[in-house]
């Protein structure tokens, strides 16, 4: 926290490249800290810009809450149409570049002389053998962890997590040029919708093999002898969504799992009111912010300890449960929950209390004054730790504007990385780093 405002700076112009953003049907919890941070950016006054890749969801250019969004590029060529945008300058003259590590960076460095920060929600390690074959699992992370360290070494890292900060300093990035930014949370709003009066789960997020929703999908199959009536909501969309559809069925559990597909703002805070316990199983997270959008809800979490940074996001004992083990374990740890009326009120309420101490006011804020020390590092700068300068307020500037370009096809790209931190299930309709 600040004890308050610094004098005006300058308005600075910052362009952001993210794969994606909130209202293309795969964009996650990375899409909503950028845009979350982006606009707490615009509102100080900054010019901001954020570009991602084009979809029938939204125009190629328009102006959202002060923060100029330029899409273009396919799902393939969102990256090498970032590069080459940035280069002719497209996207503006930018004073600093934020280059969003989804796995697969957009290597900044290679197409603009502006300071670049990188924002990581987690490291991918885990995650690619579980999307791909070995051979794209191994060209995957020869880029994550060898050229991107290396491209990026006179940069400054955003982690949002100390688990994620870790992660980077095991890959080459020095700990002195990482800052943690944690996710931040918002006030929900009055929906109107009650607790379910029969014990249900929430799955919260994209669709894909490693948030393994078949977890959650199994232990519903162990649980329904114990706990009457259960119901399990899953709350997303994704290319997986037809096998998790299968398995259901062969679990015998397509009666009581519904799969809501891509829902709006609203509904998804509705089902979250609605929720007795989110579970949330991935592989890996930077963060978990599903965690805080249910415990805003009043609504505990159980997820695996070894999971990255949900060991941060969720309290163990204290605001939901963190399993060590395997499935078995992930199954009795869920079921304790849904069963133990007087532990699942105390948790929520904990959850509830300590999401409140989450803005992304601050968020926004401290990102700012990463931002800021960027900009005083010469072009000799070698790593150093990074210290914290307020920004505060600054005169408003001119939002840019540039013709859109056609879409190019990264030939380098992949088909999706594998995976990024927390998921979101707002208006993308799936999930939330």
């Amino acid at each position: 926290m600040h004890d308050g405002p610094s004098p005006p700076q300058r308005a600075l112009r910052i362009v952001f490249l993210n794969w994606r953003d909130t209202r293309n049907p795969e964009g996650g919890g990375s899409e909503v800290y950028v845009e979350s941070v982006a606009r707490g950016l615009a509102d100080a006054g900054h010019d901001v810009t954020v570009f991602c890749a084009a979809h029938a969801n939204a125009p190629a250019e328009e102006v959202r809450d002060g923060v100029r969004y330029r899409r273009a590029g396919s799902k393939l060529g969102v990256y090498h149409r970032g590069r080459t945008l940035l280069r002719r300058g497209d996207l503006g003259q930018p004073d600093v570049v934020v280059d969003v590590q989804n796995g697969i960076p957009f290597l900044a460095p290679w197409a603009t002389d502006a300071p670049v920060v990188v924002l990581v929600h987690h490291v991918h390690r885990e995650q690619w053998p579980v999307v791909y074959d070995p051979v794209r699992a191994r060209v995957g992370w020869w880029l994550e962890s060898r050229l991107a360290p290396w491209v990026f070494r006179a940069s400054r890292y955003v982690a949002v997590s100390a688990a994620t900060r870790d992660e980077l300093v095991g890959v080459g990035v020095p700990a002195a040029a990482i800052a943690v930014v944690h996710n931040g949370s918002e006030d929900v709003p009055d929906v109107g919708v009650p607790r379910a009066d029969h014990p249900r789960i929430l799955v919260l997020g994209r669709l894909v093999p490693h948030k393994r929703v078949e977890h959650v999908l199994r232990a519903a199959a162990v649980l329904r002898h114990r706990v009457p009536d259960l119901r399990v909501a899953v709350v997303g969309d994704g290319w997986w969504a037809d096998e998790l559809a299968a398995e259901a069925r062969r679990l015998g559990v397509d009666d009581l799992v519904q799969f809501t597909g891509f829902v709006d703002e609203d509904r998804k805070h509705a089902e979250l009111a609605r929720a007795w316990v989110l579970a949330l199983p991935s592989l890996k997270e930077g963060w978990g912010l599903v965690v805080m959008e249910a415990a805003r809800h009043g609504v505990p979490s159980v997820a695996y300890r070894d999971a990255g940074g949900v060991a941060e996001a969720i309290v163990d004992g204290e605001t939901g449960i963190l399993v060590d083990g395997d499935e078995d374990a992930y199954a009795a740890a869920l079921g304790r929950l849904l069963t133990d009326h007087a532990l699942r009120e105390r948790m929520g309420a904990r959850a509830a209390e300590r999401a409140r101490e989450f803005s992304w006011q601050t968020t926004a804020d401290r990102f700012a004054e990463v931002l800021a020390q960027a900009l005083t590092d010469g072009p000799g700068h070698r790593r150093r730790v990074i210290g914290r300068i307020p920004v505060g307020r600054v005169r408003p500037a001119h939002l840019h504007h540039s013709d859109e370009a056609d879409p190019h096809v990264d030939p380098s790209g992949s088909e999706e990385p594998a995976g990024h931190g927390s998921e979101r299930a707002g208006s993308s309709g799936r999930d939330s780093a």
